[in-house]
């Protein structure tokens, strides 16, 4: 018997004033599983994510979370409802307090604890071992941070406590590629860990290294689901669904 999904999205519209953005959205996120969403520069992958939390409610359709309705019309489930649920979001902006230390941050972070004595110490080792560099630069201001350490720090804040799922929106984007191969080893680990995942990613080559499962958007909907690695092998489908090949990015 196949499990029912962590998250799932059925005919989820979405309008942001007097845009139509989401145009029926159908989405599937299996449980202990990374699935990238992928699509060109204005597909609606963002506006996804953020309907997901309830940033922008959905306009109509239904949004299932671990078996429970948290989005849709007359559901008034709010952001601060859906994280207390279990959903972490990392959005592109990264979202950190550029005044405030990596210590303070992650404080702010968890909701059981109000002073690093109270921290989950055995968590906090384990998110040492993902980021080293948090752990060297604990007392710095967060600004100071590169932009890869930076964006450690965004998907550590979303990991300090423990979450069913994970909402991240291209973590890899602007970094060098050094950073980004230290970036996707750390997520490499979460997914051995069968930690449940929803990827943006513009970067192929981290898409094809994460992703068990893909769905690729086009002007606010999903035009194709599968597995990962079946797009990766196909150049001729990355052409026509990303106007791009894994040859031409190797």
């Amino acid at each position: 018997m196949t499990a029912a999904p962590l998250l799932e999205l059925r005919g989820v519209h979405t309008h942001i004033g007097a845009y139509h953005i989401l145009h029926g959205v159908d989405l599937v996120v299996p449980r202990g599983q990374v699935t990238m969403l992928l699509g060109r520069n204005g597909a609606g992958k963002t506006t996804t994510l953020r309907t997901v939390m309830g940033m922008w409610p959905a306009s109509q359709g239904e949004l299932r979370f671990d078996g429970q309705t948290i989005g849709g019309p007359g559901v008034r489930a709010d952001t601060p409802e859906i994280a207390r649920r279990g959903i972490a979001y990392v959005p592109e902006s990264m979202g950190i307090f550029s005044d405030l230390t990596v210590r303070d941050n992650l404080l702010l972070a968890a909701r059981s604890a109000r002073r690093e004595a109270e921290l989950d110490r055995a968590r906090l080792d384990w998110l040492f071992g993902l980021f080293p560099a948090l752990h060297r630069f604990w007392l710095y201001p967060a600004g100071k941070l590169s932009g890869g350490q930076k964006q450690m720090l965004a998907v550590a804040r979303a990991l300090i406590e423990p979450r069913e799922l994970l909402l991240i929106d291209e973590p890899s984007k602007g970094l060098a590629p050094a950073i980004v191969h230290n970036l996707v080893s750390a997520l490499a680990e979460l997914k051995r860990q069968r930690t449940t995942v929803l990827l943006v990613e513009q970067n192929f080559m981290v898409a094809r290294a994460l992703g068990d499962r893909v769905a690729v958007m086009d002007d606010g909907r999903v035009v194709h689901t599968g597995a990962m690695a079946e797009l990766a092998e196909d150049e001729a489908l990355q052409q026509r669904l990303l106007g791009l090949s894994l040859g031409a990015h190797q």
